[in-house]
């Protein structure tokens, strides 16, 4: 189905577009409902990111609605799809603030669409949470109005994974670095590969490749050949399942494998490269099922009773950046953009993923999990104090045939 450029209200009719200023203030506003402008990546490369993210804004909309809505009014979605363009991207923005004159905005998902997304957003003076993107340059704008809603961002993503590394008795001697030319994935493998580096891990192999690869088979034979003891790998999702499997065609399975994001997809990851074959995969994520942060179970529940499936991190993290916009406008009262991003970086907010409180770029003062695939389930290993299970598999088994 075409959805491009399409406006889509969550789960009600569309309305006739309001005259109103989008930052108006509520106590001048006649709207019967509030509506919140996004722009997603529902078709394209990332749409299987996408996809659960519009679902997670979907359960606090319900959520949100049952109680009694935003300021007393029914809260609605306008949805536009971008295709995973930055120029598309761009101009859904500048219509949901001057066409369909929403009153808030929220994120979409990547660094490579949040960046001009999030500029689209300041040159308006309106508010903008992120539910991913969490790429160093888009905080380094002087953005007053902008906070990423994960407890980590590009900088401070690969720490879980380095300080596992480096805690082992026995290192790999040698890794292979591989990432998709986005933002969000270029900087945590840069930092992985200093890091390895420096406590004298070889490397053997270096490969960055456009958004729109589709065949993997050549990346993977070289891979092959170079023989890595660890594959660190900078995914977005398609294309995580999609070198696993380009693998697996070769013959070859690197003792450990870290991936960025695509192991987090929980409902399509382990059938794209075979639920046998997300053994002891690593990767780092900012929310897991089982955390028992308020809220984080009644959203599991909810979700599940909806959709008929189980969350991932993308829904979670949508989840998280409503919350976030729920918390700021609630206690201000208004629909006052400038004074619900001074309240936000004064204060702490309770959230799925945890207690978030941001510095003035919007950058959040937490860290990520460190997750691993073990025995058909996504489990947290680290830190300890989250960790749901004793300890990490050590070595990756060989591809299941």
């Amino acid at each position: 189905m075409t959805i491009d450029r399409r406006s889509f209200l969550i789960g009600a009719s569309l309305l006739s577009l309001s005259t109103a200023c989008a930052s108006q203030d509520s106590s001048t506003s006649s709207a019967s409902t509030l509506k919140i402008g996004a722009s997603l990546p529902l078709t394209g490369p990332a749409a299987d990111v996408a996809d659960p993210g519009y679902k997670g804004y979907q359960v606090w909309q319900n959520q949100i609605n049952a109680r009694g809505g935003l300021l007393g009014r029914k809260v609605e979605f306008v949805i536009l799809d971008d295709g995973f363009d930055q120029n598309t991207v761009v101009s859904n923005y500048n219509r949901l603030i001057t066409q369909d004159r929403v009153d808030l905005l929220i994120g979409t998902f990547s660094s490579f669409l949040n960046l001009p997304a999030s500029t689209v957003a300041d040159r308006n003076r309106m508010l903008y949470i992120e539910p991913s993107g969490g790429a160093a340059d888009i905080f380094s704008r002087g953005h007053t109005r902008l906070f990423f809603s994960q407890p980590g961002t590009t900088d401070t993503a690969h720490r879980p994974f380095a300080a596992y590394i480096e805690g082992l008795k026995v290192r790999p001697a040698t890794t292979a670095y591989l990432h998709q030319d986005d933002p969000s994935t270029d900087v945590p493998v840069q930092n992985l590969q200093k890091t390895f580096e420096a406590l004298g891990i070889k490397t053997v192999y270096g490969q960055k490749y456009p958004p729109d690869t589709k065949n993997f088979d050549a990346i993977a034979n070289a891979i092959r050949q170079a023989n890595p003891d660890l594959l660190v790998h900078g995914a977005l999702e398609v294309d995580g399942a999609a070198v696993v499997q380009a693998l697996q065609r070769v013959g070859f399975t690197p003792s450990i494998l870290y991936q960025t994001r695509a192991p987090s997809s929980v409902n399509t990851y382990p059938q794209a490269v075979g639920a046998e074959n997300t053994e002891a995969v690593f990767t780092a994520g900012s929310w897991h099922p089982a955390a028992k942060y308020p809220g984080n179970a009644e959203f599991v529940a909810d979700y599940r009773k909806q959709f008929k499936q189980e969350p991932s991190e993308d829904a979670a993290n949508s989840y998280t950046a409503a919350q976030v916009l729920q918390a700021g406008v609630q206690a201000v009262g208004k629909l006052d953009q400038d004074t619900i991003a001074a309240w936000l970086h004064a204060n702490t907010v309770e959230t799925i993923v945890g207690p978030l409180k941001w510095d003035k770029r919007g950058v959040p003062d937490g860290s990520l999990l460190l997750m691993q695939w073990q025995a058909g389930k996504l489990e947290v290993v680290a830190p300890a104090s989250a960790a749901t299970v004793p300890s990490a598999v050590a070595a990756k088994p060989s591809w299941a045939a």
